[in-house]
């Protein structure tokens, strides 16, 4: 757990602001929309991390709700790590970690702002380079091919969370170079403006330490653990077309994948 002092909530908004955006007759459970309320709050940071939260007596009787309703939509905020509890000291913020799902092929802006994260990118560098024999087997690129190189630093909740690494064709890169990168999504560029349909995506996953230049641009101690993702995408053809390297703040962010089983 963080060594950060907790204090109590100093949050100007008062539950009762909170409680008139509930809706009674709406047919999502009231514990439901609880949760969402106070989810809201502490992602735009109206309940900052390690605030302590309300108390459940005084959100039963802002909310108007059993204790087992106010229990249930803080134990699944608890679930997702937005809130942890201290015994005889209530709940209190966490530092949320925000996490992208890979079982759907999403850009990262386009995942993070559907869960209502702000999220923009800097981009650091777009440059034509001589790929390395990696990337032009990735790619399945030609001898003496070019490609685009483009490296952008994602924010998250206005922090740097990533370091994106990219390898385009350069016939594609070019026509990235004219647009809004630090608002937009490649993937949404590639489907929405060019018209290419994406298929797949195949990702490997490991982790390393920060050298210097890599903790300055994420704002992590040198030798911090990152995360690494190496991912190429294709399009509904099969054809490679987007090549990155993607290294994420270890301490606030995470993936998840759901895997069945399947039978023998």
């Amino acid at each position: 757990m963080s060594t950060t002092p907790l204090r109590a909530v100093v949050s100007d908004l008062p539950l009762s602001a909170l409680a008139r955006e509930i809706q009674p007759q709406s047919p999502v459970p009231l514990y439901a929309q609880i949760k969402d309320i106070l989810r809201s709050r502490v992602l735009d940071g109206t309940y900052k991390p390690h605030e302590q939260m309300p108390s459940e007596s005084e959100m039963i009787a802002a909310f108007n709700v059993s204790r087992i309703t106010v229990r249930q939509a803080l134990n699944d905020l608890q679930n997702e790590g937005l809130l942890f509890r201290i015994h005889g000291k209530g709940t209190f913020v966490s530092k949320p970690k925000a996490f992208q799902d890979l079982g759907r092929l999403q850009g990262f802006g386009e995942a993070m702002r559907q869960m209502g994260y702000e999220t923009f990118a800097r981009v650091v560098s777009l440059r034509t380079v001589t790929p390395s024999l990696q990337v032009q087997e990735r790619l399945h690129l030609p001898k003496r091919a070019r490609v685009t190189e483009l490296q952008r630093l994602r924010f998250l909740n206005r922090e740097p969370i990533s370091l994106d690494v990219t390898y385009l064709p350069v016939a594609i890169g070019a026509r990235l170079a004219k647009e809004d990168l630090a608002t937009r999504d490649v993937f949404v560029i590639l489907e929405n403006d060019y018209g290419m349909s994406l298929g797949h995506a195949d990702l490997q996953i490991g982790s390393t330490l920060a050298d210097e230049p890599l903790a300055a641009q994420l704002q992590v101690e040198e030798g911090s653990p990152v995360l690494v993702i190496e991912r190429t995408t294709h399009t509904s053809d099969g054809t490679p077309i987007d090549y990155e390297h993607m290294y994420y703040r270890g301490d606030a962010f995470q993936y998840k994948v759901r895997v069945d089983r399947v039978p023998l």
